[in-house]
């Protein structure tokens, strides 16, 4: 594996120095440069103003890096408001497999690497749930991938392929025109429209993905075809992508940390050592080393076409069909020893920094071949294989007409979205007993039994299967007016908006049914040789342990002859809610400028409407006939709100070269759809659960923006700007304890774990449980401040050019703590190499420190740890008709790290990914 590593190592440095091109090169700019009109454009960017000193676009023949990021500049410099974008060029020739990854370029812009393939962004330090995103001025429906996710209105950019659009751009402040929603920032991509580019275009790609962490490969391939007729008042274009990616997240996770003082009270040779003062009673000890599996291959598909008719100079109508579907079937294998549930069999503890336990022994028999083992040592093996296939559609109409000074366009259509989510559940047991270490997880010490599959075996419990379908839609309408004036009052835009989202899910476990059986006849697969797990410095058992034969073997354990039952009411009742969200806005926006001043100033009433429905169930209740009093079962709940939110963009052309922005502002935004839900979902095995609040608020900022421009060529800019959000509203998750029905009691008292959570006092002998469930509250006032400054300078004729962030953003809540997704320091830089038909691209990107949440129902807040990002790209151009590229992404094979508690000392978790590499030909007829 090493030699292998050092061959790629040693292609990616010899390419780099080769520098080869990439694919659009030879393309007049396929993306739609946006013009100034359409990068102020709204949600509908035809609507958007015209100025006649704005330099048209897309009539320049753009050829490369150097030329795309001018257009992107262009489009910067000629908007109202501030303004990111990047063009299609931007997109496809810097390191990246899908548009997240592309952002990740543009300042303030920081991705969650808790997944290789990046999923959503935080902007300016904002939660992605708080930013919108929309293609070609509309939303697109998203459904959940992953069972026992939470619910989040961030966009999943992992879904949307980068070769169906053309530019994007990022409204770091607000204008009256663009949709409500966004705190952070608004992000709007356009796709290539067939008018715009020439006929008869072909262009496409075919390409392979590797990952070194699992020496596995995956095929990808794209293609787009544009035609217009010979009077260019009709075309058509269609973007079709498939593209895989195996991904494995392989590391250690610590669900819980345990006091020595709750230890010794029950176990004599922990509290002599406490007496000894080897150790202190105020101690942690984590009590379940985990070494953690993801194994996951995605398989995606997307459809895009353009229908365009523009029979004149007054009239253009567009009609988009989407179709995308997204196969996410994973396999997470989680093999941990607990400690925590049975104290009796710890023999000695080790004292570490920081006041925790660095390391120690558990004591255990394990059991031959049976389905029904006691022991003092506990290891469970988690397996949970899971089908996930994301089917996406939509369709959209948008349509200008242009009268002698005035305007009219509209925009309606719908985006569906679902996914039928399912979870086969397998726990295996093994009773032996173990050393464990924070730095090296746990190694066994009888081997010879823990690598024999007959010492494996479900213990009392055989698994269960849950399906969870869920389901989004969305549905809009828009109407703009404007008015165009002589003089430096350049136009009055007037619009209103109509938007509906519906978001549902729901849960039903079949748990009867499901026999105990040995990992033998669930299907033995050997002992595992985790990669990532030694590169992270675990070592014996943590890396080479028994399995299963993968996916389709749990499936088959939990399914194949097996007649279930749905007997668990609780969790069907947790989990299952009905959300609806109704939109109705109206605005009104004067634009105004001239050679030396420009912006806008408008103001947009929004009237929000949520229906919520859940189940709200008596804590008795525990079967299917349980009688629902008053004001319990399914239950409704509605709220409203109106809001009236001022924008004012103001942009001073200091010299031609030189512009002062500054900008004042009121949004809102939402929390994500499930919190409004009165739902409650739960782990009932380690007593943690989440929870809906249907009274909460929408979020509320008052904002300030300043920017500063400098032009000192067409393809070079330095930058600087501060930007300052007084949230006055601001949702935030509280810890309380709530006393519950254990959903899957009837199972778990059979076995140790349920007559352990009743013998330290967790559980009553009839399941009744005390669940820490964290659920969203208002939590009052927050302040979000900061700074960033962006260079981009192409060398002379060298060749040669860079561009370079950094973003400084700090964040406070009311009560002192800071907000998720927040790193206070981020930046990015990314030089490139472009001359004849050799190009190559670096790009080093970091973040700091941050607070987020779980990613599992019910886990506590956690702080990410910095993270570093090094991606390069290379290519080279053989002629008109075809080049190559090669990507290599994740170079440095960095850790992603969680902890409990800001003082970092406290692991949750910690994973490596493996560095990936695509190889792609790229061809254009």
């Amino acid at each position: 594996m090493s030699h292998r590593k050092t061959l790629l190592a040693a292609s990616i440095v010899a390419g780099l120095c080769i520098s080869i091109s990439l694919q659009a090169q030879d393309a007049p700019q396929t993306g739609t440069n946006p013009t100034p009109s359409t990068t102020t454009g709204t949600a509908t960017p035809q609507n958007a103003p015209d100025k006649s000193q704005a330099k048209q676009l897309e009539t320049v023949t753009v050829t490369g890096i150097r030329a795309s990021l001018q257009a992107s500049l262009d489009t910067k410099r000629n908007a109202d408001a501030i303004v990111d974008a990047i063009t299609a060029e931007d997109i496809g020739k810097f390191p990246a497999t899908n548009v997240a990854e592309a952002l990740a370029q543009i300042p303030g812009v920081t991705l969650d690497r808790a997944f290789g393939a990046t999923q959503r962004v935080s902007i300016d330090g904002i939660d992605p749930s708080l930013n919108l995103a929309f293609l070609d001025g509309h939303p697109v429906a998203q459904a959940m991938w992953l069972y026992g996710d939470s619910p989040n209105r961030g966009f999943n950019y992992s879904l949307l392929p980068p070769e169906i659009l053309g530019s994007l751009e990022i409204f770091k402040s607000p204008e009256a025109r663009l949709p409500e929603g966004s705190l952070g920032g608004t992000v709007i991509m356009h796709t290539i429209q067939p008018l715009d580019v020439p006929a008869n275009t072909l262009s496409g790609s075919v390409g392979v993905n590797y990952n070194d962490m699992i020496d596995k490969t995956r095929p990808n391939a794209s293609v787009f075809y544009s035609w217009r007729n010979a009077d260019k008042t009709f075309g058509a274009d269609v973007s079709i992508q498939h593209y895989e990616q195996r991904t494995d997240r392989q590391g250690q996770e610590i669900f819980s940390y345990t006091p020595v003082s709750a230890i010794a009270a029950v176990n004599p040779a922990i509290a002599a050592q406490v007496a000894a003062g080897q150790i202190h009673s105020s101690d942690l000890m984590p009590t379940e080393i985990n070494s953690a599996n993801f194994q996951q291959t995605e398989k995606r598909n997307s459809v895009l076409v353009n229908l365009q008719y523009r029979p004149n100079e007054h009239f253009d109508s567009t009609l988009s069909l989407l179709y995308m579907t997204d196969r996410l079937d994973n396999l997470n294998v989680s093999m941990y020893p607990i400690a925590g549930f049975n104290f009796a069999g710890i023999s000695h503890l080790n004292a570490g920094s920081n006041g925790l336990i660095a390391s120690g022994t558990q004591v255990g028999t394990p059991c031959f071949n049976t389905t029904s083992c006691t022991s003092t040592a506990e290891t469970f093996m988690d397996n949970d294989a899971r089908k996930s296939f994301i089917r996406t559609k939509g369709a959209d109409w948008r349509g200008t007409y242009k009268g002698d000074g005035w305007r009219v366009s509209g925009q309606l259509g719908v985006s569906t979205s679902n996914n039928d989510i399912s979870q086969a559940f397998k726990e295996l047991f093994y009773g032996g007993g173990f050393d464990w270490s924070m730095n090296k997880g746990f190694n066994y010490t009888d081997l010879a039994s823990a690598n024999n599959p007959q010492y494996w075996a479900d213990n009392n419990f055989g698994g269960n299967i849950g399906y969870k379908p869920y389901k989004a839609r969305d549905e809009y309408g828009q109407l703009d007016f404007t008015k165009d004036f002589d003089g430096f009052l350049n136009n009055v835009t007037v619009g209103a908006r109509w938007a509906t989202h519906w978001e549902s899910q729901s849960l039903l476990i079949y748990n009867v049914g499901v026999p105990n059986v040995t990992l033998n006849q669930i299907g033995y697969g050997g002992l595992t040789n985790l990669q990532g797990s030694s590169d992270i410095g675990l070592s014996g058992s943590s890396v080479r342990h028994v399995q299963t034969l993968g996916f389709q073997s749990i499936y088959n354990a939990v399914l194949n002859g097996n007649t279930l039952i749905a007997n668990d009411p609780v969790d069907y009742w947790d989990n299952t809610f009905n959300v609806k969200q109704e939109n109705t806005a109206a605005y009104a926006q004067l634009n105004y400028g001239n050679d030396v001043v420009h912006g806008n100033l408008g103001v947009r009433w929004v009237r929000t409407k949520i229906n919520s429905w859940g189940y709200n169930v008596p804590s008795t209740c525990s079967t299917w006939d349980c009688a629902f009093p008053p004001g319990f079962g399914y239950v409704g709940s509605s709220s409203t709100n109106n809001q009236w939110l001022p924008a004012f963009n103001i942009a001073w052309n200091v010299t031609p070269d030189v512009i002062l922005r500054g900008a004042a502002s009121e949004t809102e935004a939402y929390a994500p759809y499930n919190q409004y839900a009165p739902y409650f979902e739960a782990n009932d095995t380690v007593l943690t659960a989440t929870a809906g609040n249907p009274n909460l608020k929408p979020y509320r900022s008052v904002n300030f923006d300043l920017s500063g421009e400098w032009y000192f060529n067409n393809e070079s800019m330095v930058a600087v700007s501060g930007f300052y959000k007084n949230v006055l509203n601001y949702v935030v998750n509280a810890a309380t304890t709530q006393g519950r029905q254990n959903g899957s009691w009837a199972q778990l008292i059979q076995g140790s774990t349920g007559q352990m959570l009743v013998a330290n006092g967790f559980c009553t002998l009839a399941g009744y449980c005390q669940y820490s469930v964290s659920a969203p509250i208002n939590g009052g006032r927050a302040k979000v401040k900061g700074a960033a400054i962006s260079y981009q300078e192409a060398f002379g004729d060298t060749g040669f050019g860079v561009r370079a962030n950094f973003t400084y953003s700090d964040s406070r809540t009311a009560a002192g703590g800071p907000l998720p997704y927040n790193s206070k320091d981020s930046y990015t830089l990314a030089p490139y190499y472009e001359k004849g038909p050799y190009t190559a691209s670096m790009s080093y990107n970091y973040r700091s420190k941050y607070l987020a949440g779980g990613y599992v129902a019910g886990a506590p807040d956690s702080y990410t740890d910095s993270y570093k990002e090094l991606d390069a790209s290379v290519g080279y151009k053989f002629n008109q008709h075809f080049s190559l590229t090669f990507d290599a992404l994740n170079l440095l094979n960095s850790t992603y790290k969680q902890f409990y508690g800001a003082e970092m000392t406290e692991l949750a978790n910690e994973y490596k990914q493996g560095r990936e590499y695509i190889l792609e030909a790229h061809f254009k007829l």
